[in-house]
């Protein structure tokens, strides 16, 4: 049974912060780009960390059967990226994340808040 974007979310958002990931956002694509439904954008302070985070997210993707449709950067660790489809989870070096600054460049989309 596939799983819906929202639940593929709640398992990426929950495996970044079991490791600590710093400053979790979820972005929401929808009707703004058709790349994907959810963006989770995050950072570790370490390389150490960055794999960390990927890796819980990639476990967590094959406990619950979501196809990991690519997964690159990992041996650097400097920027992670996880595509499950609907859901891309963008794990980066704390440097990093305030060079690139993905957020800005999809302002556009609105910012999930979790209760």
């Amino acid at each position: 049974m596939s799983k819906s974007p929202e639940e593929v979310l709640a398992f990426v958002v929950e495996a970044a912060e079991d490791k600590k990931a710093a400053d979790v956002v979820t972005l929401n694509l929808q009707g703004v780009s058709m790349i994907a439904d959810y963006f989770v954008i995050c950072h570790g302070n370490s390389e150490t960390q960055v794999q960390a985070i990927a890796s819980e997210a990639r476990k967590k993707a094959h406990e619950y059967g979501v196809t990991i449709r690519g997964y690159e950067g990992i041996d650097t660790a400097r920027w992670v990226l996880l595509d499950l489809g609907d859901v891309v989870l963008h794990v980066f070096h704390r440097d990093d994340r305030e060079y690139y600054n993905i957020e800005r460049l999809w302002s556009d989309a609105k910012v999930v808040e979790r209760v």
